[in-house]
């Protein structure tokens, strides 16, 4: 158990690389605002693709034998690898802009805060929390489903369903925001609404059916996905591409954190 901890370690820190650099690439490679925003919506819905997908193949490849997901997962980091390799190509620079020291570094990222500060703490704040109540009532969830004797494929199929709700809501999202930054806001701000009044009806009727419980999770986690595509492309529009991917790195950080 102690091997797996390490190792889940180490795949972390590969990991935690490579999710900071895709905002701001989208960002530098589209001309036009709305391609931006559309784009975006695409990674976040590839990326909860891959939420939906992971219980459902998690669980097949453990009924096969418990350690085949571990051998599962360089396979698919090396299709990752040769598909990023072959079709994702640089964006040409305009100009070659010089490399500065920690100390500039710190004193420019500095200034950002405290010029633009108030609505990027604003959406730092949301991410973390999005990614929070995505996993917690995930967990719960699982949990729960247990509990009650789920398990194996079915209870990944079960726990596909709310995640479904936000990779379709997040695709959907983002080529209907475009670039207007109004529009961005106000589908963060309503699909918060709804994820809160969900998860507070959720809690507040205590109702124990599982379809019940599935289904509001699944609201939750479309106005989740509402927000997400709108939080990256706030940061990827309001921020200066030199700066873009020290605050893009802070956002991830965040959502992490969640």
């Amino acid at each position: 158990y102690g091997l797996i901890i390490v190792a889940r370690l180490v795949q972390g820190l590969g990991s935690a690389g490579c999710f900071p650099v895709v905002i701001p690439l989208v960002g530098d490679l589209f001309k036009k605002k709305e391609d931006v925003s559309s784009g975006l919506g695409v990674v976040e819905t590839s990326n909860t693709f891959g939420k939906v997908l992971s219980p459902i193949l998690g669980a097949s490849l453990a009924i096969w034998a418990w350690y085949i997901p571990f051998f599962a997962i360089p396979l698919f980091s090396m299709i990752s690898f040769v598909l990023v390799l072959l079709l994702v190509k640089s964006p040409s620079k305009e100009r070659e802009t010089a490399d500065t020291g920690l100390r500039t570094f710190l004193k420019t990222t500095g200034s950002l805060l405290r010029s633009k500060g108030k609505w990027l703490y604003g959406i730092f704040a949301i991410g973390g929390i999005c990614m929070f109540v995505i996993f917690g009532s995930l967990f719960y969830l699982s949990e729960t489903l247990e509990d009650r004797g789920l398990n194996s494929i079915i209870k990944g199929l079960v726990l596909a369903v709310p995640l479904a709700c936000l990779c379709l809501t997040s695709y959907l999202s983002g080529k209907w925001i475009g670039e207007n930054k109004v529009v961005m806001k106000w589908s963060c701000f309503t699909g918060l609404v709804v994820a809160a009044a969900s998860l507070y009806i959720l809690g507040w009727l205590q109702w124990s059916h599982t379809w019940w419980m599935v289904a509001m999770l699944g609201v939750s986690s479309t106005g989740i996905g509402a927000a997400l595509p709108s939080l990256d492309a706030l940061i990827t529009e309001g921020i200066e591409k030199e700066q873009r991917g020290t605050v893009t790195s802070l956002y991830s950080s965040m959502r992490f954190i969640g």
